[in-house]
Formats: C-alpha cells, sequence, structure tokens
C-alpha cells in the first residue's frame, strides 16, 4: 500500500460510496493517511485535494464489533453535534463490510491540536497550559448537563447497577490476564466493592475523558473536537471526572512509556478541577476519592493486560517492555487515594 492508500481504507470502493449516498461532498480523486495516536479503532484523514474529512473503523483483523461498535460512535456524535458539546458533524456510517471490510464511518475534519504528554504543553506556557485544562472540565461540565431524553440518547445505556457492572467487568479483565501476583489488587478491587457509592443522576459519559482526547485550537485555547467516544455510553458522569483527575495526577516514574500532564508548568491540580467541576456543574462530589481510585484501578488492568499479551509476544512496539513494571505504580495509588477519601 503506498503511503496515499493506507491499508483498511479502499479509496475506490469509498469514493464510489460517497458518490453514490452524498453526491457533491467529493470533488476530487481521494487520497488518505492514518493519523497515528490511537489506541483502538483506527482513524484515516481522507482528503480530495481541497476538502478533508476523517474515516473512523476498527481494527484490522478485529471480529470483536461489539468492542468497536461504529454505529455507538455515529450514533452518540451525531446527538451531541447539535448540543454545545463540540463534536465533528458526521457525514456518513456504512455497516456494509463490503466496502473497507468492517463498518465504518465518516465525519468532518476539525483543525486542532492533541496535546499528549506534558512536555507537548511546555511551549504554550503556564498561563495558556492553565486555560487549556480548565477549558477541559468546563467542557465535561457540558457535556454532563445533556438531556439524554432530549438529545435521543435515553437508551444509550443501563444506568441502573451502572458502577458495580464496571467493576465486575473490569475485574473479568483482570482475570483474563491474571499471570504473576500483583500484590494489592485484589486488595483494592474488593475495596472498591465495599465503598461502592451512590450515583447521581445518569448523563452521556465519554468513558475516556483526559486532553490527548480533545482537539485544542492553535490561537484560541478552545476545545474544538472531543474525540474517540468508543466507551461512551449513559451512566454515572462522575467517572469521567475521576479519570480526569486521575490523569491529573504526577506519576513520578522516570522514563515512563504512560505519561500524565500534570507535570506541565501551570498545570492544576486535581484538587481545583474537582472543585471546578463541583461549582459548575452543582453535583455533589463528596466521593471523588472512590473514583479517582477506580480509574487507578480500571488502568492497572489495562497495562496489565497489556503487559500479558506482551509477555506473549502478541504486541510489538517502544516501550511495552516496561508497561509491566507502571502495573504495582497504578495499583499503590489505587489504594491511597481511596484510603485518603
Amino acid at each position: 500500500m503506498s503511503p496515499d492508500h493506507p491499508p483498511g481504507l479502499d479509496l475506490d470502493r469509498l469514493g464510489a460510496l460517497l458518490e453514490r449516498d452524498r453526491p457533491g461532498l467529493v470533488n476530487g480523486p481521494l487520497s488518505g493517511r492514518l493519523i497515528e495516536g490511537g489506541r483502538s479503532n483506527l482513524t484515516y484523514a481522507l482528503s480530495d485535494g481541497t476538502a478533508q474529512w476523517v474515516v473512523r473503523r476498527p481494527p484490522l483483523g478485529h471480529v470483536l464489533a461489539t468492542a468497536h461498535d461504529m454505529r455507538r460512535e455515529h450514533r452518540v456524535i451525531t446527538a451531541l453535534h447539535p448540543t454545545p458539546v463540540p463534536v465533528p458533524r458526521t457525514e456518513l456510517l456504512c455497516e456494509d463490510e463490503e466496502v473497507l471490510g468492517a463498518p465504518f464511518y465518516v465525519m468532518e475534519f476539525v483543525d486542532g491540536v492533541p496535546y499528549r504528554t506534558a512536555d507537548q504543553l511546555v511551549p504554550l506556557g503556564p498561563e495558556r497550559t492553565r486555560r487549556v485544562v480548565l477549558g477541559l472540565v468546563d467542557t465535561l461540565v457540558e457535556l454532563h448537563a445533556v438531556d439524554p431524553g432530549e438529545a435521543g440518547l435515553a437508551d444509550f445505556g443501563r444506568p441502573e447497577g451502572f458502577l458495580d457492572r464496571q467493576l465486575r467487568r473490569w475485574g473479568k479483565q483482570l482475570d483474563a490476564s491474571r499471570d504473576r501476583e500483583l500484590a494489592g489488587i485484589d486488595e483494592l478491587h474488593a475495596a472498591l466493592g465495599r465503598k461502592l457509592p451512590r450515583s447521581p443522576a445518569p448523563a452521556v459519559v465519554h468513558g475516556d475523558y483526559r486532553l490527548d482526547n480533545v482537539l485544542i485550537g492553535e490561537d484560541d485555547d478552545e476545545i474544538k473536537a472531543i474525540l474517540d467516544w468508543e466507551m461512551s455510553t449513559l451512566g454515572d458522569p462522575l467517572t469521567d471526572l475521576g479519570l480526569l483527575a486521575m490523569y491529573s495526577m504526577p506519576l513520578d516514574v522516570p522514563g515512563s512509556p504512560v505519561s500524565t500532564t500534570a507535570e506541565a508548568p501551570g498545570h492544576p491540580a486535581p484538587a481545583e478541577l474537582i472543585e471546578r467541576y463541583a461549582a459548575r456543574s452543582g453535583r455533589d462530589v463528596s466521593a471523588v476519592s472512590w473514583y479517582t481510585a477506580f480509574a487507578w484501578f480500571k488502568l492497572a488492568v489495562i497495562l496489565e493486560g497489556i503487559h500479558y499479551r506482551y509477555t506473549l509476544g502478541r504486541t510489538v512496539g517502544r516501550g511495552f517492555d516496561r508497561i509491566g513494571d507502571l502495573v504495582p505504580v497504578f495499583i499503590e495509588h489505587g489504594l491511597t487515594t481511596l484510603q485518603e477519601g
């Protein structure tokens, strides 16, 4: 495949589909490139030489459609577009696997910058970094203020028993990749179960809300679009807040292949982000330590799964040999956070 024809993106078939279903949208030969940085589903930039779009599809060869549900992603983005929540405009959903080998959707291309590490934030300076991160909180408040019924998302998830199901789900994920002793992980899982909080009214939950899943304007520091909705559902909004708080804490692990943005000069502390969310949303965040500890547990399970696949030779790339060393750090943070709550 040439750089303009990346694997998983058949431009001839895609062009024919767009010409049939969206006549006038494309005005020239198509080219495409894979956008790096995604952790699961594949994202491509598509161009006709004048305009650009984005194509999202599951990983190549992946057969678990429920884990990479293009219909759900397309549905939530389409539903949120008329609201104040910044999301791209969707153009087309295709569930015919004959076109690209898997279901996919096309959406508008949004100009903006994803900041993935503290080092990438440094050139912004402390004041801009502070504005960007506080804007992340304000946009989360806007997302959680959306009425699911009015947006057509009343049946987008099962809020009743949400936290209990989440905890059981990630416990099963841990068991599926358990091949070594991990001190404290069972203790953390059990403690989270004993201290399960009562959820507030359900909201649309992003599921992976953090700085590198949004696009920031180059000049105005505004969030131009929230991306990567594959884990979105209807559930407890404080799970998003707990994850955001977790990613705003320094890891203090030199050379870590996993990083937070917390070390960037000007980055607000988690307590300020939590207070801002509480003031602007009106929600009770007194149990936020549980949600943050749950985020540490969930990330520990995800990292252990990556480590497990690495030991089996199923994961290649830089940094995977050190992922396993991070898991105890996440467990310790989870236990400490829960005890301090």
